[in-house]
């Protein structure tokens, strides 16, 4: 299994050549992609989005929050803030998901390097 995030899934549906779109297309058609409920919910607030594809997200196996998810992320988050260091909540909580279930992450995003370097979170592809 490995988690997709947002960037990726973007990048993948408007046919970016990168390697985090091939990591999307290769873990979809593989039927090992899963998504993290954060990621679920920023893509279907795109109200742009065909339903289609709203139907595919929907039906991506996810994975649940572990108990004292929400005080991890917490700490993560403070652990990079304090280091002053770009740490989105979202990004926080999508971090937080893949290290609590030991996935590597799907990303296109770089701020998810502070992270891996601290938060040791297994990253599949950068831009």
């Amino acid at each position: 299994m490995i988690a997709i995030d947002t960037s990726a899934l973007v990048s993948f549906f408007h046919d970016c050549k990168s390697p985090a779109a091939d990591a999307v297309e290769l873990a979809l058609e593989q039927g090992y992609g899963i998504l993290p409920p954060v990621v679920l919910s920023e893509m279907l607030s795109d109200h742009r989005l065909s339903k289609e594809v709203c139907n595919l997200l929907i039906s991506l196996p996810s994975l649940p929050l572990l108990k004292n998810y929400w005080e991890r992320v917490g700490y993560l988050r403070a652990s990079i803030l304090r280091r002053g260091l770009k740490a989105r909540l979202a990004d926080t909580m999508i971090a937080q998901f893949c290290i609590d279930h030991a996935l590597p992450l799907i990303t296109a995003d770089a701020d998810y390097k502070h992270f891996q370097r601290y938060g040791h979170l297994k990253l599949e592809s950068l831009v």
